[in-house]
């Protein structure tokens, strides 16, 4: 009788053994919901300024006149949107930035794919010393050249013009280092059994090869892309012309030259309007982005 009064005790009562001490521990519940509300906190914190700009395009230029506070209180207007298809050059000046962002993306994914091919899987003559004098690149600043470039720029008449702002951002070592470091990733068997198919190089690179770095480019791409957009520096120099601005030197010369006329919640449509294509490159890439950062397409 005892036996079995036991065995029921045995069943009835749970046994914690080290595997369910393992799972069961309350206190990384609680470390894991104060990180998860930390990560919330500092998210919030950092969407605090683009929230506030919103707020300020929503709101009446006259209202915001007698002071900004009242951004926390109704009513609030699309009229600031609105006014952008009628008085403004922000539609130009997106153009200009599409155009430049756009090309110089492909720029950089072309010649970056083909120089990381050319180092990751070919041979000739003083490779090793091309490749460190490309890295040497991400050494020099842009304003040490920049006295340079715009005298080059100015002798080729290039300033005003798509070409003078595309041209100088071509030149990306970091676009390089990071294809051939991705090309190297990829397994060599696949290129000995693409040479077995009596493959081309440029095959074994365009069908073959150049598909697996889908992550890596996608990744190159919203870096370059991002920095392009958000260029200031040398559109501020080489685009004297109003209608060659980019948003970048657009909303700022609106800012310095405009903002008394034209109203603080007009000027803050123009920078939300702005930061749109920028959302959009995010919401399509991030998966790349992701998979990049994983580890890769290839792995040994």
């Amino acid at each position: 009788m005892s036996s079995r009064v036991q065995a029921i005790n045995d069943v009835a009562s749970p046994v914690y053994t080290a595997d369910t001490q393992k799972t069961y521990q309350p206190h990384r519940k609680k470390t894991s919901r104060a990180l998860m509300g930390l990560i919330i906190v500092l998210s919030f914190i950092m969407l605090a300024p683009f929230l506030w700009m919103l707020g300020l395009s929503l709101k009446d230029n006259q209202a915001l006149m007698l002071g900004t506070d009242a951004v926390f209180h109704f009513p609030y207007t699309l009229q600031n949107y609105v006014d952008l298809f009628h008085n403004s050059s922000v539609f130009r000046w997106l153009i200009n930035s599409i155009i430049v962002s756009g090309s110089m993306t492909l720029g950089v994914l072309t010649l970056s794919s083909l120089a990381g091919y050319a180092f990751a899987r070919l041979e000739f003559p003083f490779k090793r010393s091309l490749f460190i004098i490309i890295l040497m690149g991400l050494a020099v600043p842009e304003q040490a050249v920049i006295i340079a470039r715009h005298q080059l720029f100015s002798e080729l008449q290039l300033h005003n013009t798509y070409l003078g702002l595309i041209l100088p951002g071509l030149s990306m070592p970091f676009g390089v280092f990071l294809m051939t470091q991705f090309f190297k990733a990829i397994p060599k068997e696949i290129d000995e059994a693409a040479v077995m198919d009596n493959a081309s190089k440029f095959k074994i690179f365009w069908k073959v090869l150049l598909p697996l770095t889908l992550p890596a480019q996608a990744t190159l791409a919203i870096l370059t892309f991002l920095q392009s957009w958000n260029d200031y520096f040398w559109p501020l120099i080489s685009a004297t012309d109003k209608s060659m601005f980019t948003l970048t030197v657009g909303i700022a010369s609106s800012q310095t030259n405009f903002a008394q006329s034209e109203g603080l919640g007009f000027l803050s449509s123009q920078a939300i309007f702005s930061a749109i294509p920028i959302i959009i490159v995010y919401i399509f890439f991030q998966k790349h982005i992701v998979t990049a950062v994983a580890g890769g397409a290839v792995k040994q």
